[in-house]
């Protein structure tokens, strides 16, 4: 039996430094929300920074969706990721290039790790 990957952190940011002495992450410009004059927007970058730990040993596969409507939701990444150990925390750093919101309002993100949702959160985008 293996447990069930465990979401640490979830941010979404305008970008992630890594000290090349210490392997130190920065986050830059973290936000929750985006606003927006007029519809449709396209946000041209972001970064959705994640932490994960109590991953088995071995490969994964991460996918993350995003819809206005939990049903009909669009994929935005799939890919794989490398644990050592289940013990380690494992930092995400996903890049997200023109991303496109038809209208406002919460839009639903789901989080998926091996077929497993580990995150339902949403993102606001308001005028």
């Amino acid at each position: 039996m293996h447990s069930k990957p465990q979401l640490l952190a979830w941010l979404t940011c305008d970008g992630v430094h890594i000290d090349p002495g210490s392997g130190k992450h920065t986050l830059l410009g973290v936000f929750s929300n985006i606003k927006a004059r007029q519809f449709p927007v396209t946000h041209p970058f972001m970064v959705w920074f994640l932490t994960i730990s109590d991953c088995a040993q071995g490969p994964h596969r991460i996918r993350i969706t995003m819809g206005l409507d939990p049903t009909k939701m669009q994929q935005l990444l799939d890919r794989t990721f490398e644990s050592q150990s289940p013990l380690q925390r494992i930092n995400l750093i996903n890049e997200i290039r023109n991303l496109s919101f038809p209208a406002p309002g919460d839009y639903s993100i789901m989080i998926d790790v091996d077929d497993e949702p580990i995150l339902a959160t949403s993102i606001t985008v308001s005028n």
